[in-house]
């Protein structure tokens, strides 16, 4: 999934640095899926972000806020001249 610039407006990169370690403790501890049970019923929750995800966002996010420390995105981009337009 690619990342869809979630943290990049609206936070700074102090806050974005504080949810990327959330997100690791979180991974650390294996605390990626929660599930419940209580006298027989079970209950099981995901997170609405995935850490996962949330770490790829906070990548991103970095480099957008601060691409000399975090270095800039690279995305590729092709250009060409279709074969029957070439001389």
């Amino acid at each position: 999934m690619a990342a869809r610039g979630l943290f990049r407006v609206g936070f700074t990169v102090a806050e974005v640095l504080a949810i990327q370690a959330q997100a690791k403790a979180l991974i650390l501890e294996g605390k990626t899926v929660m599930s419940y049970s209580d006298d027989g019923s079970n209950f099981g929750r995901e997170f609405a972000l995935p850490p996962a995800s949330i770490l790829e966002e906070c990548r991103d996010a970095l480099q957008y806020l601060d691409p000399d420390t975090y270095g800039r995105d690279r995305k590729m981009i092709q250009s060409g001249v279709p074969p029957r337009f070439q001389f």
